[in-house]
């Protein structure tokens, strides 16, 4: 589409808006839409593409145009030309970087589609913000710098875009001005990138040469470079084609977000359909529970439809009043999703603090949000060379394959069949924010070899022989504060009272159980979560457990936490100011850790995260710890 005929495009959309604002509308909701990603190394030019594209494509308007002149002649552009960057990097603090460092999306359309576009970081450090620009994109521009040729961030951004199912890529070269238009480099780069990108599995991508910031094969055709035969990006851009049904001939898969039930006579299951069809009168199960039923009714706000198909976002009415909740999926009767809690995956790290391994997080897929645990790495994959690197964890941007378990069963997909029941993410618990995205590749074996044996004499039948209801009575506090002095003092008390229980005290454990851990914060949460399985047996066998660990984090107090049922778990803070324990320093701990003889020790260079609103709160300078123990059996009886 050349000037002449994209200014006569623009008259005669401007000319039906005006004539029959209607007509327009109609013929603009059916056009199609292709969400595309622009990412590559640092400066390569990806604002300034997406700037050229609004501009060639009139989607900027008078007063917009003279803004962006004035933009570019306050900030020094060179020969006082439009900088069309400024149209995308809009923050100020983006602005002064000169570097993007959050996803920008514009929206904007052509006489044959319309677009959304997300503007992504090339900076290494803000490689999770491409990952979310990339989570909904169909087609991805890999922008490399004519002068600089594939870069590591270039292999990266392949790599994670190939990784996160994006099939359409275009290989644009850019700043080819700056090379004065030379087909012999171009070649060369292309050349450089195909190698790279046959080696990740990308067999097919369009590569074409252009200039950003000169408008060279954006959207008209170029005159300097009469060697190149290929389309322009936006040509491209209008004409690719998008596999719209392939989720359609996929089985059914619907992730419940919601139940609808605003009165007695209606209750109904919603959501967004992932994939598949799906008749009134189809049989479905929801998993995981397994349970089968009719579908009476596909509601939607416009009414009831007798089929309908992925992307729809719908209400379904069963025959049945079968248990379904959110995040559960309904599916076909006869083709049902899998279910595990255990996968193989790969993650791609997003937080600047380090993955532990054994850490509870926050587990979103579709619709459900569980408790996961990700085990050590299997591998870490170096970008550049695909090599399989030993790791312990992952850092920042880091990917890597690994084992992750959920705490219950969900129903998955893998990723390269169902985006939407095969990716997730991880959210830390405590501050909530986003650290991981990743995706499942298939359930571990043992995951669906072994089950759970069902037994005739339950844990309410071996509490009542004791004549005493099950707990777990755990003191978490510095080293040095009297956890394990209080928790034998609440012992023998039970103990008086003819109550069964048992103490886990921290460095007795370490003498057996956990002796092969040492105190990384790793080693550190392994060893909470081996005390928490020992101390949900007992409580099972009908005991009182007593535990006395410094337990320092939030998180595997909570995990726990979670392990019991509700009320069974009653955490016990003894609050000992670290002036105070360093002082008693009965084993001398303290003065190792202040020589450096000591490495990851509680208060001095490993943190304590004190416990928010424990249920029973001891401040060991105002009370003995006899006083203590009192008070913790007086609300145990209680």
């Amino acid at each position: 589409m050349n000037t002449l005929q994209s200014q006569d495009s623009v008259y005669r959309t401007d000319v039906l808006i005006a004539q029959d604002i209607d007509a327009y509308l109609e013929r603009h909701q059916h056009k199609s839409l292709l969400r595309f990603i622009t990412c590559g190394s640092v400066d390569d030019g990806k604002s300034t593409l997406i700037g050229r594209l609004l501009y060639d494509s009139k989607m900027i308007f008078e007063d917009q145009l003279a803004a962006l002149e004035a933009d570019s002649k306050r900030v020094g552009t060179q020969g006082q030309e439009i900088d069309f960057a400024l149209l995308v990097d809009g923050l100020a603090a983006e602005r002064e970087q000169g570097i993007t460092i959050d996803v920008a999306y514009r929206f904007f359309a052509t006489e044959k589609r319309k677009f959304i576009v997300a503007d992504t970081p090339g900076h290494e450090q803000y490689t999770r913000n491409m990952v979310t620009g990339a989570s909904t994109a169909d087609l991805a521009i890999i922008l490399i710098d004519a002068r600089k040729g594939v870069l590591t961030q270039t292999r990266r951004h392949s790599y994670l875009a190939h990784l996160i199912g994006i099939r359409n890529i275009v290989l644009a070269v850019n700043k080819m001005d700056l090379v004065d238009y030379d087909q012999a480099k171009y070649e060369a780069i292309v050349a450089d990138y195909r190698g790279f990108a046959q080696s990740i599995g990308i067999n097919d991508f369009t590569p074409m040469p252009i200039s950003g910031f000169k408008g060279d094969n954006v959207t008209d055709p170029s005159a300097n470079m009469p060697w190149y035969s290929g389309s322009t990006l936006m040509a491209h851009l209008e004409t690719v084609e998008l596999d719209t049904t392939v989720d359609q001939i996929k089985p059914f898969r619907l992730p419940v977000q919601w139940v609808n039930r605003p009165n007695l006579d209606f209750r109904g299951f919603s959501g967004l359909i992932a994939s598949g069809v799906i008749n009134a009168g189809d049989a479905i199960r929801v998993l995981p529970s397994g349970k089968t039923s009719t579908v009476t009714r596909i509601v939607t706000r416009d009414g009831d439809l007798p089929h309908a198909v992925a992307g729809q976002s719908i209400t379904l009415c069963f025959a049945d009043e079968i248990d379904c909740s959110r995040g559960d999926v309904i599916t076909q009767v006869d083709a049902p999703t899998q279910v595990a809690d255990q996968f193989e995956s790969t993650l791609v790290w997003m937080s600047d603090e380090a993955l532990i391994p054994g850490r509870p997080y926050w587990l979103k897929i579709g619709t459900r949000t569980v408790t996961a645990t990700i085990h050590a790495p299997k591998y870490q994959i170096n970008v550049n060379t695909l090599e399989h690197l030993a790791a312990k964890t992952l850092e920042l941007n880091a990917i890597g394959v690994a084992v992750v378990t959920t705490d219950r069963p969900i129903p998955f997909e893998s990723y390269v069949n169902q985006r939407a029941l095969g990716g997730y993410i991880l959210i830390d618990k405590f501050t909530n924010a986003t650290v991981a995205a990743g995706m499942l590749h298939f359930s571990l074996r043992r995951a669906q070899n072994v089950h759970w044996q069902a037994l005739d004499v339950t844990r309410e039948f071996r509490s009542g022989l004791k004549h005493q209801k099950s707990a777990v009575l755990w003191l978490t506090g510095l080293s040095g504060s009297g956890k394990s002095t209080i928790a034998n003092l609440v012992e023998k008390k039970l103990a008086s009272l003819g109550r069964h229980t048992f103490l886990l005290d921290g460095d007795n454990i370490r003498h057996g159980l956990n002796k092969d851990l040492g105190f990384t914060q790793a080693d550190r949460i392994e060893n909470i979560r081996r005390i928490g399985e020992v101390a949900k047996l007992m409580t099972d066998a009908g005991l009182i457990v007593l535990t006395a660990f410094i337990s320092p984090f939030h998180a595997e107090r909570d995990l726990v936490r979670s392990m019991m049922p509700e009320g069974e778990f009653v955490e016990i803070f003894i609050d000992t100011p670290l002036e105070e324990a360093e002082r008693r320093d009965v084993k001398g701990l303290y003065k190792k850790a202040r020589n450096g003889e000591l490495k990851n020790f509680t208060g001095i260079d490993s943190p304590y995260e004190a416990p928010e609103s424990p249920e029973i709160h001891i401040n060991t300078l105002d009370m003995t710890a006899e006083q203590a123990a009192d008070l913790i059996v007086s609300n145990l009886l209680d």
